[in-house]
């Protein structure tokens, strides 16, 4: 009987859930649930020495297979190209870019690696679906080792715009491996077209019909599969999320004060000093609010043995000090700055409390964040979504307060409509996004995209 194979940088460990999984751990464990099969790739450890054993464990009708790293492949593959070239590079940040053609080789060597552990788990009619910008070569290798099953990539990072593409080293060779999926998947309209971009640019590719590109040599097709999250759960886990000490102590805490909350991993990408500005923008400008709200920002460590991690950290903690420093009382913190994650039941409690939820990234592939925050809302008393224009959930969701993050005095003011905006509204607002929310969960992006790709293979 047929499996789906999915194959992803990290593995998440069923039973987690501590508040700082990214939104593909998330939303790949979410989409398994229901179709059951194998998952496969790290288990998040370091290894004092080269290892190719698995490990198996199976949770409901997931197998879970992983297998460790050593340091010098974590070095080399995830901290070096993968998190040093490709990460910044598509987040449209080439100047952090930190290239090294020894970190090109151990990238290549950890996904021949993953290739040839996972090549005797593949049986003939089995579906290959592998996630995310650390595994972009690994279907190609797999076609060299004779696999002709249908193989997807999703990409769950924005995709860059060829100027931006052709300053990472080598290019072409990721185009070409892409170029050898049955299909390629992305969240929005305009990372699609960038890809497209690339192919006629990069490879003298043309366009097709369907969102089908040819190289001559090769075929793909691209597509759009926003991914999504599991709306009628979310109502669930907020509730048992208020049984906790931390939601507890945070709803006494405010006292009648309004709660604006961000919720991200500590990365460049996300765009927290501009959004602490703009905080300190409304208290500035709009003197109302001192004293009445306070900005829990909760950011766990993200990638912190990346040199350019460390110095965010630091900036990050300096203007944090400053905003308290000038603003804060006697009793009244403004921001309560927390680098740590939280069960997410926890989270989507505290999401409730929430008047506003502040998610501004400079640039993000989806943002899942904006989506759990509207899903764990109070039907009868809803908060507002402030989201950034550059997330990939600002195509969906177009009832939410879009801006533009590079515009702080802009935030500003929003923040300040959003703190103010009567009931009626922020109901209309919120019914409008939960419509498309509940239209396109977790489950209809894998259908869509398995339909998808089966209907491609079978070509």
């Amino acid at each position: 009987m047929s499996k789906l194979i999915v194959v992803s940088n990290r593995v998440a460990r069923p039973g987690g859930g501590s508040g700082s999984e990214g939104g593909l751990s998330v939303g790949v464990n979410a989409a398994m649930k229901e179709r059951g099969g194998v998952w496969f790739g790290w288990n998040g450890k370091i290894e004092n020495k080269n290892t190719n054993e698995l490990n198996s464990y199976e949770s409901g009708n997931i197998n879970y297979v992983t297998v460790g790293l050593s340091k010098s492949e974590y070095n080399d593959y995830y901290k070096g190209y993968a998190n040093s070239v490709l990460w910044p590079a598509f987040h449209h940040r080439p100047e952090l870019m930190d290239y090294h053609e020894s970190d090109l080789q151990g990238y290549l060597k950890v996904n021949i690696k993953f290739a040839n552990l996972l090549r005797p788990l593949i049986d003939d009619d089995d579906v290959i679906w592998i996630h995310d910008y650390h595994l972009i070569p690994l279907g190609e290798i797999l076609r060299k080792m004779g696999v002709n099953n249908p193989i997807g990539f999703f990409l769950h990072t924005p995709f860059p715009p060829q100027d931006l593409l052709r300053a990472i080293p080598g290019y072409k060779k990721i185009l070409e491996a892409l170029m050898e999926y049955d299909l390629v998947g992305f969240h929005t309209e305009t990372d699609r077209r960038c890809f497209t971009g690339g192919v006629m640019h990069g490879l003298d590719g043309r366009e097709l019909n369907m969102g089908r590109l040819s190289t001559g040599r090769a075929q793909t097709r691209s597509g759009v599969y926003p991914i999504g999250i599991e709306t009628d759960n979310v109502s669930e886990m907020s509730g048992k999320g208020k049984r906790s000490t931390e939601y507890t102590r945070l709803r006494d805490s405010l006292s009648d004060r309004k709660l604006i909350i961000g919720v991200d991993r500590l990365d460049y990408s996300k765009g927290l000093m501009h959004r602490f500005k703009a905080f300190e923008g409304l208290l500035k400008n709009y003197p109302e609010f001192l004293r009445k709200v306070v900005y829990l920002q909760i950011s766990p460590t993200s990638r912190g043995d990346v040199e350019a991690y460390h110095e965010l950290a630091e900036q990050i903690d300096r203007l944090a000090g400053h905003i308290i420093g000038t603003y804060a009382d006697f009793d009244w913190m403004p921001i309560r700055y927390i680098n740590r994650g939280f069960r997410r039941a926890t989270v989507f409690a505290m999401y409730q409390l929430a008047r506003v939820g502040f998610v501004t990234p400079l640039r993000d592939g989806m943002n899942l964040v904006a989506k759990e925050y509207l899903a764990a809302q109070n039907p009868e008393d809803p908060g507002v979504l402030v989201l950034s224009k550059m997330a990939g959930a600002a195509a969906e969701l177009d009832a939410a307060l879009i801006v533009n993050p590079y515009d702080s005095q802009n935030v500003s003011k929003v923040l300040k409509q959003a703190l103010k905006m009567p009931l009626d509204e922020r109901i209309d607002r919120w019914q409008h996004c939960m419509e498309i929310l509940k239209r396109n969960n977790i489950y209809a992006w894998q259908e869509n995209f398995m339909t998808d790709l089966l209907a491609e293979a079978q070509r």
